[in-house]
C-alpha cells in the first residue's frame, strides 16, 4: 500500500487532514474552497518513516519513547496516574522574557503545567525550547506547543532534541496556523509535516504527546476515527477543542472509546474575565460554547468573578466525564493584561483539583521513576 502523501490541494500540504480550521460550513480556513479532507476518507497511519521496512519484513511499526526521553514527561505521566491534572494556557506577552518570568511566577504551585504554544496575537515569538527553559527556570512545568507552519522536520528534531534536554512535561503536536492568518501574513508557510507526523516525532525522542481534536468542526462523524490515527502515531494525550458543555465531551468521548481509543482526554474550558478576553476567545476558530455562557458572564456587576465561577462549574463538570484526565483553562487576556489574567488562573485552579498531598506524593514518583526532581 503507498504511503500516504501530501494533499497538494491543501495550503497546509497536509496527508493527514483535516485541520481543526475546517469552517463549520466545511470550507478551508485560508481558501475559499471546500476543505479537501471533509467530503474524503480518513487517512490511516502509515507506521512512520520506518513503515515500508517493516511492511518488507513483515511487522509492524512500533511507537515507543526513546531511550533518553523528557524527565518532565516522567513526571507528568505518573501525576496523571494519580489524580485529574490542570492545564492552563500561559498568557506572556511574546518575546518578553520579563512577562514570561512574571506570569510563570503567579502559576507556580497552583497548576499542573501551562500549555505555552502559539501566541494570539504575534507569529514571531521564542524558540519553544528557550520559551520552555525560562517558563521553567520561574518554577512551573511546561506543555510545549510544537507547531508544523515554521520549521521543516529538520529543525523540528533538533527542537524536539531541545524540548527533551530542557524537561517539559509534555508537547502539543498540531499542523498550526496558517501564515495568511496573524500578524505576519508576509512570511513563507513550511507546513513540512503536520500534526499526525509531528506526534509521532515527538514520541519517538522520548515525550508524552498530545494533540488536539475539533468535535465540533467538519467533519463531525470523522473526528473519532482521525483521533484513532493520531493515537496510532503517538499521541497520549486529546485535547478536545471548545465543543459546548459537558454532555458533548461526554458523547465524543464515548465515541472514541467505541473505536478503540486509549487516550485521556483534557477538555478546554473557556475563561472569559473581561471584554478584552472574551473578543480574543470568540477569535479562535469554529468556537463553540454552552448557551448562555459568555452574556451570563459578561452581563454580571463583576465578570471576573462570574468568570471564575463559570468556568469552575463547567471545569468540575468536566473531570467528572469518564475518560477525562485533566482540563485545560483556556483563553487569554487583553494587552497589557497578562499577569492579571495569570492571577485569575491561578485562582481558578485552586478550584478544580485538591493538591493537598501533592509535595510527598511528587517525590515518591520521582523515585519510583528514578527522575531527579527539578530545581526549584
Amino acid at each position: 500500500m503507498p504511503l500516504p502523501v501530501p494533499e497538494p490541494r491543501c495550503p497546509k500540504q497536509m496527508a493527514y487532514g483535516p485541520c481543526g480550521g475546517v469552517t463549520f460550513s466545511g470550507a478551508c480556513e485560508v481558501a475559499p474552497e471546500p476543505c479537501v479532507f471533509v467530503a474524503a476518507e480518513t487517512v490511516r497511519w502509515d507506521g512512520g518513516p520506518d513503515a515500508e521496512a517493516a511492511a518488507a519484513a513483515g511487522a509492524a511499526a512500533a511507537v515507543g519513547p526513546a531511550s533518553s526521553g523528557s524527565a518532565g514527561a516522567a513526571r507528568m505521566r505518573a501525576l496523571l496516574a494519580r489524580r485529574p491534572v490542570v492545564v492552563a494556557d500561559f498568557p506572556a506577552r511574546a518575546l518578553d522574557a520579563a512577562s514570561l518570568t512574571a506570569c510563570a511566577g503567579a502559576l507556580a504551585g497552583h497548576v499542573d503545567a501551562v500549555l505555552a504554544g502559539d501566541s494570539g496575537a504575534a507569529r514571531v515569538q521564542f524558540p519553544p525550547s528557550y520559551r520552555a527553559h525560562l517558563i521553567q527556570a520561574a518554577g512551573v512545568p511546561v506543555w510545549a506547543g510544537f507547531t508544523c507552519r515554521d520549521r521543516n522536520r529538520v529543525a523540528m528534531e533538533g527542537e524536539l532534541a531541545a524540548l527533551a534536554h530542557v524537561g517539559v512535561a509534555g508537547v502539543h503536536c498540531v499542523t498550526g496556523d496558517h501564515t495568511r492568518t496573524g500578524s505576519r501574513p508576509d512570511a513563507q508557510p513550511v507546513f513540512d509535516l503536520d500534526s499526525t507526523r509531528a506526534a509521532h516525532l515527538a514520541r519517538s525522542a522520548g515525550h508524552l504527546v498530545s494533540v488536539a481534536e475539533a468535535p465540533a468542526t467538519p467533519p463531525v462523524d470523522r473526528r473519532p476515527d482521525r483521533l484513532l490515527e493520531k493515537v496510532r502515531a503517538g499521541a497520549e494525550i486529546c485535547f478536545v477543542n471548545h465543543a459546548g458543555g459537558a454532555a458533548a465531551v461526554e458523547e465524543f468521548v464515548r465515541r472514541c472509546r467505541d473505536l478503540g481509543v486509549t487516550a485521556g482526554f483534557v477538555p478546554c474550558v473557556p475563561v472569559v474575565l473581561d471584554h478584552d478576553s472574551a473578543r480574543l476567545l470568540a477569535s479562535f476558530t469554529t468556537l463553540v460554547l454552552p448557551v448562555g455562557y459568555l452574556d451570563g458572564i459578561l452581563a454580571a456587576r463583576d465578570p471576573r468573578e462570574a468568570g471564575i465561577r463559570a468556568a469552575t462549574e463547567l471545569g468540575r463538570a468536566f473531570l467528572a466525564v469518564d475518560g477525562v484526565v485533566g482540563v485545560n483553562l483556556s483563553g487569554g487576556p487583553g494587552e497589557r493584561r497578562e499577569l492579571w489574567f495569570a492571577q485569575a488562573l491561578a485562582e481558578l485552579s485552586a478550584g478544580l483539583v485538591d493538591r493537598a498531598a501533592d509535595s510527598a506524593a511528587d517525590r515518591a514518583a520521582d523515585r519510583a521513576a528514578g527522575v531527579t526532581p527539578a530545581a526549584g
